[in-house]
């Protein structure tokens, strides 16, 4: 059966809102308030279709609660009624954010349905052209980014609304947090997305070679360089150049790439020529820059040049509520890559996996995950399939909060929500907190597992 869209009714009259309930429960999910104030209330706690309040209301007329409801990052539509019903307020509404405005006098139940389903429809149309904007968006740049926590969440809107512009990003994050991952997801999202993106791991290279690598250097520039050798900055020309462990290189190089960010020049090494290259740059790093500028090892002028728009992912360990997502995506990606039906998680692999604190973050659960795939015998990973040191935590004696070793992975995050539920005394603000999970998903999942009530 079809999940009935929801509605709040707001009227500080007791017989128009119980009679327009009475009217509409048939075909909606029925909330109703008597004033502004408890309207709020609910708007802030659960997500509605469609909202329909008076226009009078007591110490607050209904415009200002249609303003505050359209702030929300799931506004319903709202549609005003009034028995002082006039042109100007019509145009008044409308400039507030109301989706329709209906005279009480002339109101027709009928007609009101009418509207509703016709705004609902026009919704259900913008929704679906985002959802598909959104999913073009991730197929061609964070597909390879998972998660639904707050944190990630803010994460993809700042990187879809940065990736277009020129600005030099910096990410910062723990190893394995997957700051490559998010500068592909700028340039695949940016205007250069047809020109190279091209990687530098500065760690990996000596200082002399560093430079040599970066801009290039012309024949006879030092001993070994027996041909001209184009650099990282030339072959990136037009596209994006990632520089990996930015926080690695040395005062010798830290001055040319100020006058780069500056000039977009540069020389090869061996050269007085002055070459311009058209380069989007993004860097990265796990060390503290701010901390390396106070000890005198980076430049505070580059540190403020490459911060232009700075992006800082969260260790594993911050957004627990993304493990079992993140788990099963590489699930199918190694059951896949291996030939095998492997296919879910038992619970007691799947706590193990979230008690454990990941130091090595997203990249150590992908090879977690690919491990147990490959040791996996039968269609669901078990706990003895996972490496030893992520069992160590489950066996070390934890509280166990799953009950059922048959539980798929849908029980058992059913079983997370109830548990910091209980953990934060029903507060579902808290709870989705705990578990690194946004407000709106949250309240979905408590629906999907029948938990309104809780």
């Amino acid at each position: 059966m079809a999940e009935k869209p929801t509605l709040l009714i707001v009227d500080d009259e007791k017989t128009t809102r119980e009679g327009l309930r009475a009217a509409l429960e048939e075909r909606y999910d029925v909330y109703i308030a008597e004033d502004a104030q408890a309207a709020t209330n609910l708007l802030e706690s659960e997500n509605f279709d469609v909202m329909l309040t008076d226009f009078r209301l007591p110490n607050e007329d209904g415009l200002k609660l249609i303003a505050r409801a359209k702030s929300l990052s799931r506004p319903p539509i709202c549609i005003l009624m009034t028995a002082y019903g006039s042109e100007e307020l019509a145009v008044d509404a409308m400039k507030r954010g109301a989706d329709d405005y209906i005279a009480k006098g002339r109101l027709q139940i009928d007609e009101l349905e009418m509207r509703i389903a016709r705004a609902l429809k026009q919704q259900n149309l913008e929704v679906e052209n985002v959802s598909l904007r959104r999913q073009l968006e991730a197929k061609f740049g964070l597909e390879n980014i998972v998660g639904e926590s707050p944190a990630m969440r803010e994460i993809f809107e700042v990187v879809q609304q940065v990736a277009p512009t020129r600005a030099t990003v910096l990410v910062l994050g723990e190893s394995g947090t997957g700051k490559e991952l998010i500068a592909k997801a700028l340039h695949q999202l940016s205007p250069r997305a047809k020109q190279p993106f091209v990687t530098v791991h500065c760690a990996a290279l000596a200082p002399t070679l560093l430079e040599s690598e970066l801009f290039g250097h012309e024949k006879g520039a030092f001993t070994g360089a027996h041909e001209r050798r184009i650099g990282r900055f030339e072959l990136a020309q037009g596209g994006t150049l990632f520089l990996d462990e930015i926080g690695e290189i040395d005062a010798t190089i830290q001055v040319k790439l100020l006058r780069f960010l500056g000039e977009r020049t540069f020389e090869r090494v061996g050269s007085n020529q002055t070459l311009t290259a058209d380069v989007r740059l993004v860097a990265a790093t796990n060390k503290n820059l701010a901390e390396l500028v106070k000890a005198g090892k980076f430049r505070e002028d580059l540190f403020f040049r490459l911060r232009v728009v700075e992006i800082e992912l969260p260790p594993l360990r911050a957004r627990t509520g993304d493990i079992p997502l993140l788990a099963q995506n590489f699930l199918r990606e190694f059951a896949k890559e291996n030939g095998k039906t492997v296919g879910d998680f038992t619970a007691d692999a799947l706590e193990a996996m979230i008690n454990f604190s990941w130091p090595g973050n997203v990249r150590e659960l992908r090879t977690a995950v690919e491990h147990a795939v490959v040791l996996c015998r039968g269609e669901r990973i078990a706990l003895r399939d996972l490496p030893p040191t992520v069992r160590g935590v489950a066996a070390g004696g934890e509280a166990k909060f799953f009950q059922g070793k048959d539980l798929t992975l849908k029980d058992a995050e059913k079983q997370l929500i109830i548990r910091a539920l209980k953990e934060t005394d029903g507060n579902r603000t808290h709870a989705a907190q705990k578990i690194g999970m946004s407000r709106r998903t949250f309240h979905r999942k408590l629906h999907e597992y029948h938990l309104e009530g809780f």
